[in-house]
């Protein structure tokens, strides 16, 4: 993709195995997760021997003072555990999409990934629906979720023959003034069928309440998202809306994510189930054949664990809601933050460091543009930070309670502050784990700081290197380094006289 290094195998320099650290300084060897799947440790050695591999080769170190990691078995694994998690609950023959939320890890290179082990794409904009496109990932693998959908926007989606959640009663309207002017038939099949080419439903907010993180709680009374089930006359509305429009087929709900409890997005979902039997006696037929139940299984940010699992939520749906999987209705989901956030990890050069009030504060290139959430409001956001030597090899070493400083100019930049690490040196690396999802592949540009270079690895046994059991690394590039001149060149730089001619 643009370098030498594309798909370079890399062999893992000796090193001792070190010590790895959690987000209280303690070894994080962690017991398989829960419902099966790979261990935490696993995860672990293959970060390992990738730290040390990108140092080793120089894709990390003095000119390149910070990347980004994606660990592409982790990700491959975590496919196969949702597709078996809802495999093992749903009835033989039951269509299941599970469409990949893109605005998580919006990276051409991760969608195809996704795609190619059975992963469709959930789209919120024109710019995902691109990268999705760009990807391979056709039209009837992918969904388009938005509260602010415009009439272009609806009219390629229904074009193309891609999967509508209408937010709104105006966004329906608008729906129907575009629906006569397309192509009909399900499918793309025969004219004259009273149904358009693109499955089309509403998105409903079932109110009922929030998590721990209000931004992120999308079924309060007051949420942005969906037809408010609960208010006056909102159910009534729904339940013509699908008797007037025979190729209304979907129902969907999206309860929240980070800081939603399961039980509350088990109720979520009982709730709208509930509406869909209702429509669907009520009309007399079974109108409404897929419930897109949306995504949100929360991360465990504190350990290497995985937890919840996937495997875990689809039996606590089946319990909850039973009727969900015996056949009768087709699935969505649309999980994003849960696949990819353990597989991520940023590392970045210690530059400096030095003390201040007695503390030690070691100033890395890793920082507010990498971790915005972290570095605004790090109690809701706290991210582990594990300490890897000027070789990348896991360091050892006594706790010491230290800051890990990020390069923007405001006091606040930190992506952590008092924590227990082995004492970060110059020349050390401090690796931001779980930033798979949300983290370096959303740059926001403070002081006008680089996008980093993002990384996928495997690790291969068997070959030359002399990591884990001899332990090849084999690296591709998923997005290049961002260069100064583009910068420029996002900045208006071919247009510098612009103002002062006014």
């Amino acid at each position: 993709m643009g370098t030498d290094r594309d798909a370079t195998e890399d062999s893992v320099s000796d090193g001792a195995a070190g010590t790895r650290v959690s987000s209280t300084g303690t070894p994080s060897g962690e017991a398989p997760s829960a419902g099966g799947g790979e261990s935490g440790s696993d995860r672990v050695a293959r970060r390992d021997d990738a730290v040390r591999a990108a140092v080793a080769h120089g894709l990390l170190g003095p000119e390149a003072p910070i990347i980004a990691l994606l660990d592409v078995p982790g990700i491959k694994a975590s496919v196969a555990e949702l597709r078996a998690a809802f495999d093992a609950v749903t009835a033989p023959g039951t269509p299941v999409l599970h469409a990949f939320a893109v605005k998580a890890t919006p990276l051409v290179p991760v969608l195809r990934l996704l795609h190619e082990h059975g992963v469709g794409a959930e789209v919120a904009s024109p710019g995902e629906l691109a990268l999705a496109r760009a990807a391979g990932v056709p039209p009837a693998e992918t969904v388009l979720d938005s509260p602010a959908k415009t009439i272009a926007e609806l009219r390629e989606a229904l074009a193309l023959g891609i999967a509508v959640n209408a937010d709104n009663p105006q966004e329906l309207d608008r729906i129907d003034g575009l629906v006569g002017d397309l192509p009909h038939g399900p499918n793309g099949g025969p004219a004259g069928s009273p149904h358009p080419r693109s499955p089309i439903g509403i998105r409903v907010n079932p109110q009922v309440g929030g998590g721990s993180i209000e931004a992120l709680s999308t079924a309060t009374a007051t949420s942005k998202f969906g037809v408010a089930l609960r208010d006056e006359g909102a159910r009534e509305w729904i339940v013509q809306a699908y008797a007037d429009r025979p190729w209304l087929t979907r129902l969907h709900a999206h309860t929240g994510s980070q800081g939603i409890p399961l039980s509350l997005m088990a109720r979520g979902i009982a709730e709208t189930y509930a509406l869909a039997e209702e429509i669907n006696r009520r009309v007399g037929r079974q109108q409404i054949d897929t419930l897109d139940i949306g995504g949100g299984l929360p991360v465990n940010f504190g350990s290497d664990v995985t937890t919840p699992t996937y495997a875990q939520y689809a039996r606590l749906l089946a319990e909850a809601v039973p009727g969900l999987f015996d056949g009768r209705y087709g699935l969505v989901t649309e999980f994003g933050r849960s696949l990819l956030a353990k597989h991520g990890t940023v590392v970045a050069r210690v530059e400096y460091a030095k003390s201040a009030g007695g503390r030690p504060v070691a100033v890395t290139h890793a920082g507010v543009q990498i971790a915005t959430r972290t570095v605004y409001a790090p109690a809701s956001w706290p991210l582990r930070i594990a300490a890897y030597d000027t070789q990348g090899r896991p360091k050892a070493g006594p706790d010491v309670v230290q800051d890990i400083a990020g390069p923007a100019c405001f006091a606040g930049d930190l992506l952590a502050e008092g924590r227990a690490l082995p004492l970060l040196e110059q020349g050390d690396y401090a690796a931001a784990l779980d930033t798979g999802a949300y983290y370096f592949a959303h740059h926001y540009a403070y002081n006008s700081l680089v996008r980093p270079g993002v990384y996928g690895f495997a690790s291969v046994e068997g070959g030359s290197g002399n990591g884990h059991g001899g332990t090849d690394v084999r690296f591709a590039v998923v997005r290049e380094q961002q260069g100064v001149e583009e910068i420029v060149a996002e900045s208006g730089g071919a247009r510098p006289t612009a103002l002062t001619a006014l």
